[in-house]
């Protein structure tokens, strides 16, 4: 394997903090599904698809992981550690930056 490639995996195993259940379970719900950037304004939102391609990955083993799953892993490691720089202020239980994070498999309220 080369450094690039665990690299991209051990980031992602850090980044994404939820289990597959916990966030196909998670994506059910309509807070999942009223948040995030709509293409177009309307549809799935662009975190709410790329939360069930997580769900795949999180399915598979290191060695069945292609390109596309590696450049998905990268783009939620990248899209994490951005919105993780944006915490508002208060309680974040119930906010719509907590749900967009668990949309791309990150609960900031999980403990490790």
């Amino acid at each position: 394997m080369s450094d690039d490639r665990a690299a991209v995996i051990a980031d992602f195993k850090e980044a994404v903090n939820m289990t597959a259940h916990q966030l196909e379970a998670w994506l059910e719900k309509e807070e999942s599904k009223e948040v995030g950037y709509k293409d177009g304004g309307k549809g799935e939102s662009v975190g709410h698809h790329s939360g069930r391609r997580i769900v795949e990955i999180l399915g598979k083993k290191e060695a069945d992981y292609d390109d596309d799953d590696l450049e998905h892993m990268a783009r939620v490691v990248g899209y994490v550690h951005r919105h993780l720089a944006q915490k508002p202020g208060g309680d974040i239980e119930e906010t719509p930056w907590r749900y967009s994070l668990m949309n791309w498999g990150h609960d900031p309220l999980k403990k490790r």
